[in-house]
């Protein structure tokens, strides 16, 4: 079957899009966050996924004010960059996995998650920068993808909870999937900016570093976020990471953070980036087994505990 062995989340600042694009990445103000992806490409190298979900949102590109889906799944074969006003980016055309996504489609809708089905979509940078600081510039991308582009820019937005159920129902759909494939989850956006406004330029680096600490160890908290905290906390434009959560909901209850980043600003963004991994199976299996061992023991002082009871009765 097919299982998702990790998560990745990462920030999707356009401008870092444009510093690759132009080979700005040396440039002192922009060196300082490559360098921080530089771990996370080996271990993607090494992680060899087959098909990566990515979650992000779309930035008027395949989707208009006038059509607003909260979540769309991407079922296409291909899905090429966007023209964002100066052109497509010049990277590769996204190939799709039209099979495990209808799949997704499928069974996420039969329980109960209404996604709007995309069979023709562009992508753009939400997508595309992402991909670039974890895989790289390559002429083609290394692996299929399936994009779940989220509503966060017209209110109302989905809520942190329903974000985190909606991991739930793709990792159960994921793992419901015949053919043998390792899957990696993106949740992507934020961290805390705000682009507009009197608030222009927030950054809340202590919010954001408690972000990234309870994702790995009590994502259930962040799911209680309410969207006017994300706003107050983290600017108009954290509500992003949302879909951080969508990625949390599909992996394991506890998992390992393999690696973590922040930096900040980056165009006036707080770049956040995290890589976590299920425990390793082994440290389960021997939880079992060491559980197994000890009910023995525990039947025997249970046995001898009522043989006592009984001699007593009897005498």
């Amino acid at each position: 079957m097919a299982r998702i062995i990790a998560g990745v989340a990462s920030s999707h600042v356009p401008a870092i899009g444009a510093a690759i694009d132009n080979k700005q990445t040396e440039e002192p103000y922009w060196k300082r966050v490559f360098s921080g992806f530089e771990k996370s490409k080996e271990w993607m190298a090494k992680a060899k996924p087959d098909v990566a979900i990515v979650v992000y949102n779309d930035h008027a590109s395949a989707f208009s004010v006038e059509i607003v889906p909260t979540f769309a799944l991407g079922c296409a074969a291909e899905f090429p960059p966007a023209d964002e006003g100066w052109g497509p980016r010049p990277v590769p055309v996204v190939k799709g996995h039209p099979e495990l996504a209808s799949h997704i489609a499928q069974s996420v809708i039969l329980d109960e998650f209404d996604l709007t089905i995309c069979n023709k979509m562009e992508v753009d940078h939400g997508l595309t920068v992402p991909m670039n600081l974890l895989f790289g510039s390559p002429k083609e991308w290394p692996c299929p993808v399936i994009p779940l582009a989220v509503n966060v820019v017209l209110y109302p937005p989905p809520t942190a909870h329903r974000c985190y159920m909606l991991g739930k129902a793709i990792r159960k759909a994921v793992e419901s999937y015949p053919e043998d494939l390792r899957v990696v989850v993106f949740g992507t956006g934020g961290m805390s900016h705000q682009i507009s406004g009197p608030r222009a330029g927030l950054i809340n680096s202590k919010f954001d570093k408690a972000f990234l600490d309870n994702l790995t160890k009590d994502p259930k908290k962040l799911t209680r976020i309410s969207h006017l905290e994300f706003m107050r906390e983290a600017g108009a434009e954290g509500i992003e990471m949302v879909m951080w959560l969508i990625m949390r909901g599909a992996l394991d209850d506890k998992v390992e953070e393999t690696y973590r980043f922040y930096t900040v600003p980056a165009s006036n963004t707080a770049v956040g980036h995290i890589i976590l991994e299920p425990k390793p199976r082994a440290v389960e299996k021997a939880r079992k087994a060491a559980g197994k061992s000890k009910r023995p023991a525990a039947k025997l002082k249970r046995a001898a505990a009522r043989a006592k009871t009984s001699v007593r009765r009897s005498k």
